[in-house]
């Protein structure tokens, strides 16, 4: 365990667009901010500016909505057109109700609006843009290691992060979309408690605690900060990407 662990914001970045040389601006941020990385660093991404970079985005001007867009915008009172992005990033509807709409995202995640955003969204990007998550929040965690990685001469881990409303608790928290170069879950089943009792169920989402400190910083308005360096943490558990945070069907008595 750590004694002391720094957050270290990365604010003043541009605004980012597609096609965008995300780990460049990340590095320039780094490098204005701390200098260099250090060993153990590990560097938040807001999904919102992955999504961008990654070009993630719909017009809702081009959008058809279908028959069940159409049946499910009347049921939620929202827009047929913005059902229907949403319905095409989604596995499945879990619940709704009028300005509500839980969905089984196509990665996994369940989630509100299956992650399609309208805030903070660069109204030049087409007439009514909104953004998706990334493709594959795990593959982009690791393509921003491996370029930092280059730049610096060492590899950070790296964790994409967005803001999740909890099903028993009021109010969001930032979570791990994605990892790369470090432990998403750590299994502590089988080990001692402080009186000597194995711990039969305890496994920690690692990352996701991560990804709630950083947001502390990051923040959920007009705050402009879409990194955070954090430093000082230090794990012995093998790395495993974000996937491994979702919790199956089988396994889940709530969906």
């Amino acid at each position: 365990m750590s004694d002391t662990v720094s957050l270290i914001a990365l604010p003043a970045m541009p605004r980012i667009r597609p096609g965008d040389d995300l780990a460049k601006l990340l590095a320039a941020a780094i490098e204005r901010q701390a200098s260099e990385l250090a060993a153990g660093d590990i560097l938040v991404v807001a999904q919102k500016i992955v999504s961008k970079a990654e070009g993630r985005y719909v017009d809702l001007a081009r959008v058809e909505p279908g028959p069940e867009a159409r049946r499910l915008a009347g049921e939620t009172e929202k827009d047929p057109r913005l059902v229907q992005v949403i319905l095409d990033e989604s596995r499945r509807v879990v619940r709704h109700r009028p300005g509500v709409l839980i969905v089984e995202h196509r990665l996994g995640f369940v989630m509100a609006n299956a992650g399609v955003d309208r805030s903070n969204i660069d109204p030049e990007a087409s007439a009514e843009p909104v953004l998706l998550l990334p493709r594959d929040p795990d593959a982009s965690a690791a393509a921003l290691r491996e370029r930092l990685g280059r730049h610096f001469g060492r590899q950070p881990a790296v964790v994409v992060s967005d803001s999740f409303g909890r099903a028993w608790r009021r109010g969001t928290a930032g979570i791990a979309l994605g990892a790369a170069g470090l432990p998403a879950l750590v299994d502590l089943r089988g080990r001692p408690d402080l009186y000597g009792r194995r711990l039969r169920v305890t496994e920690i989402g690692f990352a996701d605690e991560i990804a709630a400190a950083a947001s502390l910083l990051m923040g959920q308005a007009d705050e402009a900060v879409p990194a955070v360096l954090l430093r000082g943490l230090s794990w012995s558990a093998p790395d495993t990407p974000a996937g491994t945070l979702i919790r199956t069907a089988e396994e889940d008595l709530f969906r």
